[in-house]
């Protein structure tokens, strides 16, 4: 008798080799690429989708590839299982996650400004609904986290709802972040204006675009109809492409809509005085490389100081500085930005070099030296309510912190957290008394919130959007006001920064804030909310018109604004 176990081990085989019985098996997991077959999941009876994780669009940018334009990936000759995330990419570990297991779960919180992740990381997602459907819109979406954290494998950004809802193809991206996405060194230049412009991270999403171009017929997507979604950094990055003369210039196009969301690309000339910019000159990126390098240094006894580390560059080549830098580990490069924080200097963000991007994207708008596409932008009401330590930067803000807990404590509460038992926290024990009462006029947490937004969120959104409109009317926007958390935190977060994700997504399990968000008793609402949103993006993707029957009224164009908003039991989308 043959045991199940060899049957099972054979048609294993038979599945990755293709054949069987001599003719091609019918998994619908199974698709061709460019760079060979991949054998994704089959999660048509559990999810109504099918799934492929981890296909890589890039070489791995490890050793000489460090810090230079990502090269294509090296085909495969065997099916490959495409079934598990890649690892995220390298970073110092932060609240919003990974942990030490490229996944959301309790080693996030000892994970705090440790080394997570891999450079072997640039792998794409890929999530489809299970029909039989062709020429679907494409949703790419390029995470969030600064520039300098974030990872695709964070239950968040699990494409399924809305690769089914929307009726699309939904692919999610990761790409080098910090000190190694975003690194301008003079020691590093080459001639080539891609390797020398700093901008890696750029260039990989370009280049997961191409592969994406090249290879999404193959699961049924449309490479016309490409729609490049992108949250907080990923929202400045896809202003960035959305200015690249790599992108403008792209033939066949690599875009054809964008949704930016909770994003900006200006400049500080570009703003009222004071507001916060998103983008700061070249110049700056080139002085935070040669003090990561200095630090490298004194930490290798090369050097004692900043005089005796110039000295030290100065009596060797380039190319002797270009090989020391590419020899130091990834986490001994991002063990630096501790050091850099101080001094200012621990950020990251794309590179105005004049090539990859114009040194000024608001300008390159106004002058119609942009991707002409139609645009869906959008801001939570409470943004800043997601950064209350922000409070602590200028008198006018408040001059101290707005929040009591440290990073690490408010994981440990919120990964416990039960939302529909009785209250387990206080306004007093997360906001500081300076703050109190919430709505005290002026000097209240929520009036200084405000204040935060009128710097920041405000100031980027009416800059570039109104850029936007001086050349087109395709631009749509709303405002995510939704805020029925269970208390306190309908309070302390409201409708703070990246909260409509979960909604874009429609995804409510386990994620960094779940635990202070989704309740029984406002389930019906938010359910219904989510809904409308993503049948919302769907037709965007689609049409290039973010209207649908969904919504319950018409979105008119910007200036006009779309609240997206639920009561407990019902969705509340409007237009004031």
């Amino acid at each position: 008798m043959i045991k199940k176990g060899f049957l099972g081990a054979v048609s294993a085989a038979l599945l990755l080799s293709g054949w069987a019985h001599g003719e091609a098996p019918a998994s619908p997991a199974r698709r061709t690429t460019a760079l060979g077959v991949v054998i994704g999941n089959d999660d048509a009876a559990s999810r109504g989708t099918y799934s492929w994780k981890g296909i890589p669009y890039a070489k791995p940018p490890v050793g000489e590839l460090r810090w230079k334009a990502p090269a294509d990936a090296t085909p495969w000759t065997s099916p490959r299982l495409t079934q598990q995330f890649g690892s995220a990419c390298a970073s110092l570990g932060r609240l919003y996650g990974p942990g030490f297991n490229n996944r959301y779960d309790a080693t996030i919180g000892a994970s705090l400004d440790k080394f997570v992740g891999s450079e072997d990381c640039l792998y794409l997602n890929i999530w489809r609904p299970a029909t039989a459907a062709k020429n679907l819109p494409v949703i790419v979406f390029v995470h969030g986290g600064s520039n300098i954290t974030g990872y695709t494998a964070d239950p968040l950004y699990d494409g399924a709802a809305l690769a089914k809802t929307a009726n699309a193809v939904v692919v999610t991206v990761n790409y080098r972040l910090g000190l190694l996405g975003f690194f301008r060194s003079p020691h590093l230049k080459t001639g080539d204006p891609r390797d020398d412009s700093g901008n890696f991270a750029l260039l990989d999403i370009i280049q997961s675009l191409q592969f994406i171009n090249r290879n999404i017929a193959s699961f049924g997507g449309d490479p016309g109809r490409v729609a490049l979604m992108g949250e907080s950094a990923g929202a400045v990055n896809v202003y960035a492409l959305m200015t690249s003369p790599l992108v403008v210039k792209a033939n066949p196009p690599l875009v054809h809509r964008v949704l930016p969301l909770s994003g900006g690309i200006s400049r500080a000339s570009d703003l009222p005085p004071g507001a916060f910019p998103v983008l700061h000159p070249a110049s700056a990126f080139e002085t935070q490389a040669n003090a990561m390098l200095m630090h490298l240094l004194i930490a290798d006894s090369l050097a004692t100081d900043a005089a005796s580390a110039q000295t030290y560059v100065a009596s060797r080549k380039p190319e002797e500085i270009a090989s020391y830098l590419r020899g130091k580990s990834a986490d001994a490069v991002l063990a630096t930005v501790l050091k850099l924080r101080p001094a200012g200097m621990g950020g990251s963000n794309p590179v105005p070099d004049g090539h990859v991007l114009p040194e000024s994207p608001i300008e390159a708008i106004k002058a119609g030296r942009h991707l002409k596409v139609p645009v869906l932008a959008g801001n939570t009401r409470d943004e800043g309510k997601l950064f209350p330590g922000l409070l602590a930067l200028a008198p006018a803000l408040g001059g101290v912190s707005g929040r009591l807990l440290t990073d690490a404590q408010a994981f440990e509460v919120h990964f416990s957290y039960d939302p529909d038992a009785a209250p387990a926290a206080k306004l007093e024990q997360w906001i500081p008394e300076a703050y109190l009462p919430m709505t005290k006029a002026g000097t209240g947490f929520n009036a200084r919130m405000e204040t935060l937004n009128s710097y920041w969120f405000k100031p980027l959104r009416d800059n570039v959007l109104g850029a936007l409109k001086s050349q087109q009317g395709n631009v749509w926007y709303y405002s995510f006001e939704w805020d029925q958390e269970p208390a306190p935190f309908n309070e302390i977060f409201g409708a703070a920064h990246a909260f409509d994700l979960p909604f874009v997504f429609g995804n409510f399990g386990p994620q960094l804030w779940a635990n202070f968000m989704f309740t029984k008793a406002n389930e019906t609402g938010r359910v219904a909310l989510a809904d409308a949103m993503m049948r919302s993006i769907g037709a965007f993707a689609r049409t290039g018109d973010p209207n649908d029957a969904a919504l319950g009224v018409t979105w008119p164009p910007w200036p006009k604004t779309l609240v997206f908003d639920a009561t407990p039991t019902a969705k509340a989308i409007r237009v004031p």
